[in-house]
């Protein structure tokens, strides 16, 4: 193996990804076990996290589904459990999961006003919270042995807040400053062996955005289009475009890289629009 092969290796690291059955998180689980991690999937859809899991396996990686909701700390705190009795340790934590609600969203024929707080508060919590508690516990054995990565999912909504969404671009925003602080945290007390890292995707697919962005016959809806606009490549992300990113950010290629947000957006968040 060359210098640079094992620069960026993750042999014999045990990755954990919440959130890794959709389109986004399934790419990462993807890309971390092609890598040579051992990959534990944690999600509420086990059934698609353990397909995922066989898949991989017959790919030639090592990986398992595990059931947990990253709101319920006594469910994450049986998949460390089951992890760690599975690889015997767990190395880096990619918090990959959240989303959104309509509640939480302002369409264009209402207002601020018809917003409903308590699908705000949802939508934070999922994406605030849900990164949150799975790192005081699933990262506890990263804190335990002083070594090891958190990478946080962030959005170009924390970047400059986009229109309707504000409950997941506050949530957002809110990630990419945790990121900084958690990585300071880690740093002081526990030493420059722990980093944390965010990776802020652009505009890619997915299940939820899918028919925000385009119409049925796979044309551009309106909102489509301005994103495509304000694109510099003029497309959306493929999802593979992401594993570059997140093997860097996991691997000893980054070891004196801490407390970033990295875009990966084809321009996005560098473009004024004119």
């Amino acid at each position: 193996m060359s210098y640079l092969d094992s620069l960026f290796s993750l042999n014999n690291k045990v990755a954990v990804v919440t959130g890794g059955t959709g389109v986004l998180g399934s790419s990462m689980v993807r890309a971390l076990a092609q890598a040579g991690a051992k990959v534990a999937i944690v999600g509420r859809r086990k059934d698609v996290a353990d397909e995922l899991a066989a898949q991989i396996d017959r790919e030639g990686g090592t990986a398992i589904g595990v059931s947990a909701d990253v709101l319920n700390a006594q469910q994450l705190s049986q998949a460390k459990k089951v992890i760690l009795d599975k690889f015997g340790a767990i190395n880096i934590l990619v918090n990959g999961a959240g989303g959104n609600m309509p509640g939480a969203t302002i369409p264009t024929d209402r207002t601020f006003l018809d917003l409903k707080v308590e699908e705000f508060q949802k939508v934070v919590e999922l994406n605030l919270t849900g990164s949150v508690l799975p790192s005081q516990i699933l990262a506890e054995p990263i804190m335990a042995a002083r070594s090891g990565c958190i990478i946080n999912i962030s959005s170009m909504a924390a970047y400059l807040p986009i229109t309707r969404v504000v409950g997941y671009s506050a949530a957002k925003a809110a990630i990419s400053n945790f990121t900084q602080w958690m990585a300071v945290e880690m740093a002081k007390k526990f030493g420059e062996g722990i980093r944390v890292n965010a990776i802020a995707p652009g505009f890619f697919l997915t299940e939820q955005n899918r028919t925000l962005l385009t119409n049925s016959d796979g044309g551009l809806t309106e909102r489509g289009q301005s994103v495509i606009n304000h694109t510099p490549f003029g497309r959306f992300g493929k999802p593979d475009e992401l594993a570059s990113t997140l093997i860097w950010l996991c691997s000893d290629g980054a070891k004196f890289v801490s407390g970033v947000v990295v875009a990966v957006d084809g321009g996005f968040s560098s473009f004024a629009g004119v």
